[in-house]
């Protein structure tokens, strides 16, 4: 087709070729939002204004780019922290033998550009705590194709810091909608988040899947599985022993980092007479991996770029605001509202408590930090307020500090951690890197520790800490 510009739609363009968008903002339908106009402003906000960062170029973000690109959005960014690997060319479309090793967003980028005439994709090899606030204020809309419930929780919570209200009212403009899809095997779903107004991701992380996890004590002392031997050197092992330097972080697309994990984790395994450990299941535990279906992957993406099509024209109304979709068995597919969560840690700012006796250990209470479906905690570090002055009872991500304070998992909260002086009170402080070293959360909880024989903790605040050191 012999290309040529046409007035108003911007270089590369030729004529008829938006007439397939324009069909959906240039006049009504049957499905069209009440209250809206045809127009061709819309289509020239789609093409010239309107900014779309897409969290992710694995499978989803493969089809999410294409899609958005070919449905007329020309000004997106792509974050991605991965590389390309072998296994991902059977259906992230987007990349070839020769890209193996090359950075995700970087070669997704490079293609859509090539590929599509006008579309600007700029990438983006980072993770997404690297960015301040104002790097994502300055997007329309925001949609994720993740494989982690950590970066969903982060995103969730960037988004929220990013409201503002006066006199109580929040500003709708302060909103950037969030939309989110993900797959596991044959099922998916996608969801439209509202900051502030709809159910953010922490108001249903029931529906997520704990991540496994192991008791410290267990992966330290006694371990029984070759899961756990994996997780010991990964966990502890790496840190303390630093095999490719200070710097130098466990990468879990590193074939030399997971081979390394691997022959340790055999000589761990070999000392507590553990057999199954094994490259594949080594890469399982390091990768946290998630199966991927092309398919899937195909059918979530449409839907989410046709939930930020909706949204950016305001032509139809979105959907509200859960879909899920199953096709183990024949197809299903079933939309319902998630509500907001009037206890929610992310967003209703409602002090909760959580309760436990007197008796209980310090590992019981991580142990509820990190599997309760309510919390899903990541890594969390424990420090008391004891008479007075600031106590670390536990750090995990420090590996010195970890085996300094692991004995205290052991102790009980009365007696050994706190006074056993009735109505004593003190301060415990909860904190959690969520899985990477630039954010963390902060969680208060006043204890009090002998009332009516339970320890209570009141969840006091909910901060989103940037850490920029």
């Amino acid at each position: 087709m012999t290309s040529m510009a046409v007035e108003g739609c911007g270089i590369g363009d030729w004529e008829g070729r938006w007439s397939h968008v324009q069909k959906f903002l240039e006049r009504t339908g049957p499905f069209t939002h009440p209250d809206f106009e045809p127009s061709e402003e819309t289509l020239q906000f789609l093409l010239e204004t309107c900014k779309i960062l897409v969290i992710g170029a694995g499978g989803l973000g493969c089809e999410l780019l294409k899609n958005l690109a070919l449905s007329g959005f020309r000004h997106i960014h792509v974050v991605d922290m991965d590389i390309i690997d072998l296994s991902n060319l059977n259906r992230q479309f987007l990349f070839r033998s020769k890209d193996v090793g090359r950075p995700k967003a970087d070669v997704a980028a490079e293609f859509i550009n090539q590929r599509v005439p006008g579309c600007n994709v700029v990438p983006h090899f980072k993770k997404i705590q690297d960015f301040d606030a104002s790097f994502y204020r300055q997007f329309h809309i925001i949609v994720c194709g993740l494989d982690s419930i950590i970066a969903r929780r982060w995103i969730n919570g960037m988004l929220l810091s990013l409201l503002s209200y006066e006199d109580g009212v929040l500003d709708p403009s302060s909103i950037i909608p969030l939309i989110d899809g993900g797959t596991e095997g044959f099922k998916g779903n996608a969801r439209v988040i509202l900051p502030g107004m709809t159910a953010c991701i922490d108001c249903t992380l029931e529906l997520y899947p704990p991540q496994i996890t192991f008791p410290m004590c267990t992966i330290a002392s006694m371990p029984r599985l070759p899961e756990h031997c994996i997780e010991y050197v990964r966990v502890l092992q790496w840190p303390k022993d630093k095999p490719f330097g200070d710097a130098v972080g466990l990468d879990g697309d590193n074939p030399v980092h997971v081979q390394w994990v691997f022959q340790e984790s055999l000589k761990r395994a070999a000392e507590f007479n553990i057999t199954g450990v094994t490259y594949r299941l080594t890469q399982g535990v390091v990768k946290r991996i998630i199966p991927a279906v092309a398919s899937t992957n195909a059918v979530i993406a449409a839907a989410c770029a046709t939930e930020v099509f909706k949204i950016a024209t305001s032509a139809y109304i979105p959907l509200n605001n859960y879909l899920v979709f199953n096709d183990v068995d024949g197809l299903y597919t079933y939309t319902f509202e998630a509500e907001l969560k009037d206890k929610c840690s992310a967003c209703s700012q409602v002090p909760q408590k959580l309760q436990f006796p007197p008796s209980a250990k310090l590992q019981e209470v991580l142990e509820y930090l990190t599997e309760n479906a309510s919390l899903q905690m990541k890594s969390p570090a424990i420090t008391a307020t004891l008479e007075g002055k600031n106590k670390t009872l536990y750090l995990q991500t420090v590996a010195s500090i970890e085996e300094r304070t692991r004995p205290n998992l052991c102790k009980t909260l009365k007696g050994e951690i706190f006074s056993s002086h009735e109505n004593h009170k003190s301060t415990i402080k909860i904190e959690f890197p969520n899985g990477q070293k630039v954010a963390s959360i902060i969680i208060l909880f006043t204890m009090s520790v002998f009332h009516h024989d339970l320890c209570v903790f009141v969840l006091k605040s909910w901060d989103w800490l940037m850490d920029r050191s």
